[in-house]
């Protein structure tokens, strides 16, 4: 059983992409289902299916691929289940110089930092990915 979902998702797309896989399978919960929308909408995965059901279910992440590499550059768990990191809307700041994104949860559901950041919402600093 895995404790931190988040992070298990992570390190899945990280570690398909290095051996140059074309798809990864992660078990579904609602919210990888949001998180891969985020990321299927910033380009840095091309596809996601929701497959099986009930008690097995799963989300098959299909992987993007210029040149021979990854877009996946690099990738940081911010909140973590030992500390958990709340920012303010003022406090959210851009990844890499605008190179990458910060995916937070807010009350309004999951979104990017910079997102976030225009509507005023503040939130659980999830993780960010260049």
């Amino acid at each position: 059983m895995v404790r931190d979902s988040v992070s298990d998702f992570l390190v899945r797309v990280k570690n398909a992409q290095a051996v140059k896989k074309e798809s990864t399978v992660i078990p579904f919960t609602s919210l990888l289902w949001e998180v891969a929308k985020i990321l299927e909408e910033a380009g840095y995965i091309s596809k996601i299916d929701k497959k099986g059901k009930r008690v097995r279910k799963y989300l098959e992440v299909t992987l993007v691929y210029a040149n021979g590499e990854g877009k996946i550059k690099g990738a940081r768990r911010v909140s973590r289940q030992s500390q958990r990191i709340y920012k303010k809307a003022r406090e959210l700041h851009s990844v890499k110089h605008g190179h990458g994104i910060g995916v937070i949860s807010t009350s309004k559901g999951v979104m990017t930092t910079d997102k976030a950041r225009k509507e005023g919402l503040g939130g659980e600093v999830l993780f960010e990915m260049w």
